[in-house]
């Protein structure tokens, strides 16, 4: 080590010369709080625990969106799904995603943190859930990944391959089976999945290692999104019932991934975040995650739906048992890793995410404005402390009465409406230090509501001057482009089968 990287080690040296490897643990709709760490009374994640020990604990870190498609797009691309066109217009402020009957997915005019990753020699795999489109012109190996294993929607079914094909399972740019078929989740929730996506997740870094190539692993698990599922070893192990043992087992699975890092010596030279995709699916009841403190869950813009559980790990690097204050997004994470990885990022679009630089090696904050986005309409803007509701709406009554509950018992008057409500007028405002459960509204005649609220409305004012909406991508739904005859279907035991023509209509989203 020369005496600059002596010196200076904790800013920016890196083994031997090397660029920083990274690896993103992204979970499905995992909560705020199930992590001992923040708060989960069983304490039955030692291993994330212990990574928090000797990391950096975000408890203000959010995903660009509350539901899973969406999020995703926006992590890839560092960009609001406002302008990378994930969202819908069939609806206001309505959540789409991408079920296998979708038409749209990524565009390829966004560019993808893989794609920018090639250019400084990286090689990049995606273990785990796609989710930007399932048609071959969307999938990972076109948009900037090297490898990939997974599949690319939900692991919902089993389907009758008649009316709904069971979802594929990518090696690379063919399928290698489909789930229930060939990669079983059993009616009591057991499978192997999650140890296969770690198996992949080791053996890749492993080989990038032995070639002494610097990498990106996106380890996109989804063992957490209903239907649960968890190995044999682990069903029935946790207080948490079924839940808690798909946990157990991710958190099993996290420690196996950190161990191989420091068995094979790169693990000062690996910046490793974990984090999930949106907050934790309330009205799944016990098979969902918990959200701590925050208000409601999954698909609303409350801080229940869109407040991940975020912890940085680096050696070296990172300091032990920090708590960085820092507003953080998972979009942040394309511009920090192209900023370590000292690659030119774009300069012909808006890109909203920061580099998180200062907060990781330093511990300084850099005050920024978040947005909360449903569908198509800015819902609300935290700025500090502060946060601004312009419109709430938790989802319809009719949905309600029919059981889908995103806020149990959490009924706040003029908070969790049934209607969308707006309130542009006079919006909504809390201090989520003092109320993270955003119970109390400010009232708007205190001193407190007049000076803040102007300052979080200019923010507004300033994001929409430069807000271009993309073409949406989640509008049109068809049976004929669901997953009937995949890549490889005809090779193998693998098997095609045939869909109904093509009948392209607009998609219904409920919520």
């Amino acid at each position: 080590m020369n005496i600059f990287c002596a010196i200076f080690v904790a800013q920016f040296c890196y083994t031997n010369g090397a660029k920083p490897n990274f690896i993103l643990m992204l979970m499905d709709d995992m909560g705020w709080g199930d992590l001992g760490v923040f708060g989960e009374p069983n304490k039955e994640t030692p291993y994330l625990d212990q990574m928090a020990a000797e990391g950096m604990l975000f408890p203000d870190f959010y995903s660009a969106n509350p539901l899973c498609s969406p999020s995703r797009a926006a992590l890839l691309t560092g960009r609001l799904p406002i302008r990378n066109g994930f969202y819908t217009t069939n609806g206001h402020a309505r959540n789409a995603y991408t079920p296998q009957n979708i038409v749209g997915g990524i565009p390829d005019e966004e560019i993808l943190l893989p794609e920018l990753l090639q250019k400084a020699g990286y090689k990049s795999k995606l273990v785990g859930k796609w989710h930007l489109g399932h048609q071959a012109k969307y999938l990972p190996l076109k948009h900037g990944f090297d490898e990939w294993f997974g599949a690319p929607n939900c692991h919902f079914g089993p389907y009758d391959n008649v009316h709904t094909p069971n979802i594929p399972v990518y090696r690379n740019e063919e399928m290698a089976g489909r789930y229930y078929q060939d990669f079983k989740i059993e009616k009591n929730g057991e499978s192997n999945l999650t140890q296969l996506y770690t198996k992949e997740a080791v053996e890749f870094i492993t080989r990038m290692h032995n070639k002494s190539k610097p990498f990106f692993l996106y380890w996109a698990v989804d063992a957490t999104h209903e239907p649960l599922y968890a190995s044999k070893p682990f069903l029935g192990t946790s207080n948490r019932g079924l839940y808690g043992d798909v946990v157990r087992e991710l958190d099993s699975a996290v420690g196996k991934i950190l161990a191989s890092l420091r068995s094979l010596k790169i693990d000062n030279n690996t910046l490793v975040f974990f984090s999930s995709d949106n907050g934790g699916a309330t009205y799944a009841k016990q098979h969902g995650g918990s959200n701590g403190p925050f208000l409601c869950g999954k698909e609303t813009t409350f801080e229940g739906g869109m407040r991940e559980p975020t912890i940085a790990w680096w050696p070296g690097h990172i300091k032990k048992g920090q708590v960085s204050h820092q507003v953080g997004s998972l979009m942040d994470l394309y511009t920090t890793f192209v900023d370590f990885a000292e690659v030119a990022m774009p300069t012909d679009r808006v890109i909203d995410g920061i580099s998180l630089r200062a907060s990781l090696l330093n511990n300084t904050n850099v005050q920024r404005p978040l947005f909360y986005y449903r569908g198509n309409q800015i819902m609300a803007v935290r700025k500090g402390s502060y946060k601004a509701h312009l419109w709430t709406w938790t989802n319809s009554i009719e949905e309600f009465k029919k059981g889908t509950n995103f806020c149990p018992g959490q009924d706040i008057a003029g908070v969790t409406t049934h209607n969308q409500t707006d309130h542009t007028s006079k919006p909504l405002l809390f201090h989520i230090g003092r109320d993270p459960g955003e119970k109390y509204p400010i009232s708007p005649n205190t001193p407190e509501y007049k000076k803040e609220m102007p300052l979080l409305m200019k923010e507004i004012q300033n994001h929409m001057v430069l807000l271009v909406p993309a073409t949406p991508q989640l509008n049109m739904c068809d049976e004929g482009v669901m997953n009937w005859a995949p890549a490889g279907c005809n090779k193998g035991p693998n098997k095609c089968y045939k869909g109904p023509p093509s009948k392209p209509y607009n998609c219904t989203w409920p919520h």
